[in-house]
Order: C-alpha cells, then sequence, then structure tokens
C-alpha cells in the first residue's frame, strides 16, 4: 500500500505495493516537520523506570510467545485512511487483536492525502496518539529535541521480539545507522527478513522475446529492445513510469551510482576523498539524466507517464496503455504487474501475454540495487512515559509488530476462518474470502483487506520471506530469488543524523535545493533544457547555498562516525 519514502534511509516496499498506494514527503512537510524540533518538548530522554509504569504487563514476556495483558488496557494509534480502504465496522482484526491480547485498540484518524503534515501537527501540539506508525527511518529525526517521541532504543531490553530478529536476520549494523545525533534512535523499523526493490520494471515478457530475443538485463540492452519494439509497433511508446518520474529514477539511480527520484534523500552521496557530495553535481547523476533524456527523444519513454499528477494511485492510464498495447515496460510493483495483467485480460485475452517484474537493469556501475534496508516501522508518543500502561504498551507493539504469529494474523486474518495452513506452511485463503489486491479469489464474496481490515498498511512493516511469499504470485517469488542471486545491494548511504540547530538551518536550505533538482531534471530528461546548461544548473545549487548544506552534512556524518564508531 506504500512506496518508498524520500528520506535518506530509504526502505523497500512490501511486494504488495501498488499504484495505489503513494506516500510521499514533500517540500513543505519536510519544512514542517523539521521546524517542529524547535518546540518545547517533555523531557523524553530522561529513561524512565518501566517496573513502576507496569499495570497490565505481562508476567513472564518473551519472544514467540502470546502476549496476553494481566489486565485490559487501550493503546490509541494513529491511523493513515486510504480513499478507497476505509475503516468499517464489520472490521473483524481489532475486534481479534483484542480478544487475544486484551487490548483494544483506538484510532484517530488522517487523511492519506496530507498524512506526513497532519501527523506532524498532531506530534508538535502534543495531540498525538501512543502509537504512531507508517514512520520511515530517518523521519523521528525531527522529534527529538522537542521530546515528543520516545527514544526506543532505552526500552529495546523489554522488546523480545524485535531483539531477537534483529539478531536472527543479521539487521544489528543497519540498526546503528538510523541513530541520531545523540546515539539513540527513536523510531522501531519494519524488519524484513530478505530485502529486494519493490518497484522495478513491469514488462509484456512475450513481447521482449518474440521482438528482441530475450528480456534485457541492463538498461542499454532494454533500450535496444525497445528500439525492435517501437520498429514493429511504430504506434508505440514502448516504457512508462507513471509516477512523475520519481519511481524509474529511483531504481534505475544505483546502477548509475548515484541517488534520485523517491530515494533522493538529502542528495548526500559519498565522493571520491570520502566526504558528503550533492549527487546532482556528479558525473554518475548527469548519466542518469541523459540516458532518459535519450529515451525521451528517441519515442521510447512516455512523456505524459513523467508528469501526471500522481495522487498515489499513479497514472492510471499507465494500465491502459498496457491493455492497448502500446506500451509494454513501466515502472511497478508485483501488485501493479497483476493490475497490468487484469487490464490484459479485458483486451488480449487471458493466456495470451506474459506480463512479470523483473530485476532493476545493470548499467554503467554494474549490477547495483538499493541499499538493504527496512520498511515502515513506529514510534511512540512520549505522553506513554507517565503512562502505567507503559510496559505493557511496549510488549503489546513488540507482540503487534515483531511476532511471527501477529504477523501472520494481521496478513491473513483467522486460521481456519479466513485461511487454512498446510503442514509445509502454505497458506490458502477459504474458499468464501479473498484478497482483491492479489488476485486471490477474487470475487469469492469477502474480502479480507476490504471487508476485515486485514492486509492494510500494518501487516507490511515486518515480514519473514516465507510470509511475504505467501501472498506472492509465483513471478514475483521468482523475483525474489533473481534479484538476489543476480543483484548486488549498494552499501549503506553514510548516515549523517542532524542535531536541533542544524535541522534547522537545514530546512532552509534542503527545501530550495532539492525543488531546484526536481525541476531541472524533469526539464533536462524533457528536452525543454540543453544539457549544455548542466554546468549552469550546478551553479544554481551552487548559489542556492549548497556548500553550507554539504558543511552541515559532513559535520554530522564526522560527528556521527566519532560517537558511534
Amino acid at each position: 500500500m506504500t512506496t518508498p519514502h524520500p528520506f535518506q534511509h530509504v526502505p523497500p516496499l512490501g511486494p504488495g505495493a501498488t499504484r495505489r498506494g503513494f506516500v510521499g514527503l514533500s517540500a513543505a512537510a519536510f519544512a514542517s516537520v523539521a521546524l517542529t524540533a524547535c518546540g518545547s518538548g517533555s523531557g523524553a530522554g530522561e529513561e524512565v523506570d518501566v517496573s513502576s509504569l507496569d499495570v497490565g504487563a505481562m508476567e513472564g514476556y518473551e519472544a514467540d510467545t502470546q502476549f496476553t495483558a494481566s489486565e485490559p488496557f487501550s493503546v490509541s494509534m494513529l491511523w493513515t485512511d486510504w480513499p478507497e480502504v476505509a475503516v468499517k465496522d464489520s472490521w473483524r482484526i481489532f475486534e481479534q487483536i483484542q480478544e487475544l491480547t486484551g487490548v483494544e485498540i483506538t484510532l484517530t484518524h488522517i487523511p492519506f492525502s496530507d498524512h506526513t503534515e497532519k501527523r506532524s501537527l498532531l506530534i508538535s501540539a502534543g495531540d498525538a496518539p501512543s502509537l504512531i506508525p507508517l514512520v520511515y527511518t530517518g523521519e523521528d529525526a525531527p522529534f527529538v529535541s522537542s521530546g515528543a517521541v520516545i527514544p526506543l532504543s532505552d526500552y529495546a531490553e523489554h522488546m523480545p521480539n524485535f531483539r531477537k530478529y534483529v539478531e536472527e536476520w543479521d539487521l544489528a549494523e543497519m540498526l546503528e545507522n538510523t541513530k541520531q545525533a545523540d546515539g539513540k534512535y527513536y523510531m522501531m523499523p519494519g524488519l524484513q527478513e530478505v530485502s529486494v526493490p519493490v518497484f522495478s520494471l513491469v514488462v509484456r515478457k512475450d513481447v521482449f522475446e518474440e521482438v528482441a530475443g530475450t528480456v534485457p538485463d541492463t538498461w542499454d540492452e532494454l533500450r535496444e529492445a525497445m528500439l525492435l519494439i517501437k520498429e514493429k509497433h511504430p504506434d508505440s511508446t514502448p516504457l512508462a513510469d507513471g509516477f512523475e518520474a520519481q519511481s524509474m529514477l529511483n531504481f534505475a539511480a544505483h546502477a548509475f551510482g548515484t541517488k534520485a527520484g523517491w530515494g533522493f534523500g538529502g542528495g548526500a552521496v559519498e565522493g571520491e576523498d570520502g566526504s558528503l557530495v550533492y549527487a546532482p553535481t556528479t558525473e554518475e547523476y548527469r548519466q542518469l539524466v541523459d540516458f532518459f533524456r535519450g529515451l525521451v527523444e528517441d519515442g521510447l519513454l512516455d512523456r505524459e507517464s513523467l508528469t501526471a499528477s500522481n495522487d498515489g494511485s499513479g497514472a492510471g492510464d499507465v494500465s491502459e496503455k498496457f491493455a492497448a498495447e502500446t506500451c509494454f515496460a513501466a515502472s511497478g510493483s508485483s501488485g501493479t504487474a497483476i493490475e497490468f495483467a487484469q487490464a490484459l485480460n479485458e483486451t488480449v485475452g487471458a493466456g495470451n501475454y506474459e506480463v512479470t517484474l523483473i530485476p532493476p537493469p545493470a548499467g554503467p556501475a554494474g549490477d547495483h540495487v538499493e541499499p538493504r534496508n527496512f520498511w515502515h516501522g513506529f514510534m511512540l508518543s512520549s505522553s506513554l512515559l507517565e503512562s502505567e500502561n507503559f510496559l505493557a504498551t511496549l510488549q503489546f507493539v513488540d507482540w503487534l509488530y515483531f511476532n511471527p504469529q501477529a504477523r501472520e494474523l494481521v496478513r491473513w486474518g483467522e486460521e481456519g476462518v479466513t485461511y487454512t495452513k498446510a503442514d509445509d506452511g502454505t497458506i490458502e485463503l477459504t474458499e468464501d474470502h479473498s484478497l482483491d489486491d492479489y488476485d486471490l479469489n477474487t470475487g469469492a464474496g469477502t474480502d479480507i483487506k476490504i471487508d476485515l481490515g486485514y492486509s492494510t498498511f500494518p501487516s507490511e512493516s515486518t515480514e519473514s520471506r516465507a510470509l511475504k511469499e505467501s501472498y506472492s504470485t509465483p513471478e514475483f517469488v521468482q523475483y525474489i530469488d533473481d534479484v538476489l542471486t543476480t543483484r548486488t545491494p549498494r552499501e549503506p548511504f553514510p548516515p549523517a543524523p542532524l542535531d536541533e540547530a542544524e535541522l534547522e538551518q537545514s530546512s532552509l536550505l534542503a527545501t530550495p535545493l532539492k525543488d531546484a533538482v526536481d525541476t531541472a531534471t524533469l526539464q533536462f530528461v524533457m528536452g525543454e533544457r540543453s544539457m549544455d546548461e548542466w554546468d549552469a544548473f550546478v551553479a544554481e545549487l551552487e548559489a542556492a547555498g549548497l556548500a553550507q548544506y554539504l558543511e552541515l552534512l559532513n559535520t554530522a556524518r564526522d560527528r556521527f562516525d566519532e560517537v558511534n564508531g
């Protein structure tokens, strides 16, 4: 339901992500959350004795055990309303959780359209619920100095499931990189046993094999194949994005040795001398832009798909173009592949095509894909530090987010009611339940997501490989194998967490810089600005305070290295 988030540490998407789930961070949102750090706080940095706040806590709570509150209590939770997935009275998920745990979840609703801004306002006003989900690594930074959220690293000892799977899935070093300037982390990320780029290219495999002989492995091979497709289908524009250029530039950038699009974050990459430099000023970024400019010039990349406004569903006409066979490759996930297949069923007919997600093509920098990373997790409001249920809440969210049985519950529902599980672990929906998002038992009657509340955004957060594959198409399972065996994750981008004063300064610098980059990048790609003006573009960035911005980042990076080794 969600997509990559434009912060320095960019997490991968869950395999079900589709064009229907874009949650982006606008420049205005970045500024608003950064300024939140200037507000007054409640002193969340002072560790409290949880043993005195243990009402409802479970005695002997351990990893992989069912959490059951010793006495009932409630947890307030911030809930993002997707336009097409409204919370219903019929949703069974919250009742089931309460029956198992004794915990009632109460919801505070915010709209999808301005999720980030609304969340920031609630936190800064001290009105945020206890549990703040859908938080990506790096998004805790603006709330550190105000004391609005809890430094969860201080209380990880009370969260045995989290600690177990960080260790078993070899995520400890990555977790260290989420620490803020004070050496603590204030959000707990979703843990992924395996991490692959969820957004890549969805292609008409049958057409590429027929016309070009094979599915391309590199961007150059893709270009040559699309020239042949264009020759056979002259009315086509073979390639499309559908996400305002943000998706394709994101997953392509790694093979060019840079960062762009959704993955741009703060824009910093490591230079040859080890210091941080601004990606758009590098030769690698220029090569990336020039390559996609060439695709537009040659009529191979759909211009409209780079500019059509993205309201969370992607450019709706991309599916239509796939169905009309005027487009044969596009940005997307396994969920997008399902959407394209459903559209083709209506025009070409089932069985007369093959649509699949392929690994991000290799490029001048090799077969690199995004670094292994986390997925969205949660923060806890500092108001919990004064709650008699603090320890019980820590145990509950540890169970909800990291316990394997809880993860299966939020994805699939009730065993024996909504799904069955074979001895080998294979999960199937019962005959009267469906999950239309994944084309599972479509039309069976009760959709476990729409009608019961399972498989919504909380289900994406933490996943074992087995759970991820349990609802994925065979093609996506193959995609996981292909990426893990043929692609190389980049090294993590250097962490450079900013302190309060630096955050305020950077918010005034980063926003105009990023706006200038977004505007110029699209102008260059679309052919609206000559590549001869590249040096002038770099000079514009320098005039906008680039040197000062990089000095902030390098100072923060050096401090982080000194404190954390």
